[in-house]
């Protein structure tokens, strides 16, 4: 699945993914290939991205390697939005 993280600043982060697990205001939640469609917002938490991830050099300080071939991103809140195996991060 596609994902685009963009902040009020730039865009963190575009490209292919395995998964995305995001803290959502009733409770963390993971996204997988095919998943339904889903908007909802977002609280403060961290954003885990698992697959290949390759940053550029600009963004890459505001992320951190998790375990398991996992990367990590802090955010303040925003929102999320899961369409035709795209998923697109509005983050603070």
């Amino acid at each position: 699945m596609y994902l685009e993280i963009v902040s009020p600043e730039a865009t963190l982060f575009s490209g292919e993914v395995t998964s995305v697990t995001v803290p959502g205001t009733e409770g963390e939640f993971e996204m997988l290939n095919n998943h339904a469609p889903v908007v909802s917002l977002l609280k403060e938490g961290t954003v885990k991205i698992t697959g290949n991830i390759e940053l550029n050099k600009e963004v890459e300080g505001r992320f951190t390697k998790g375990a398991n071939n996992t990367t990590l991103l802090k955010i303040n809140s925003g929102t999320i939005e899961m369409n035709d195996n795209k998923v697109i991060v509005l983050a603070d």
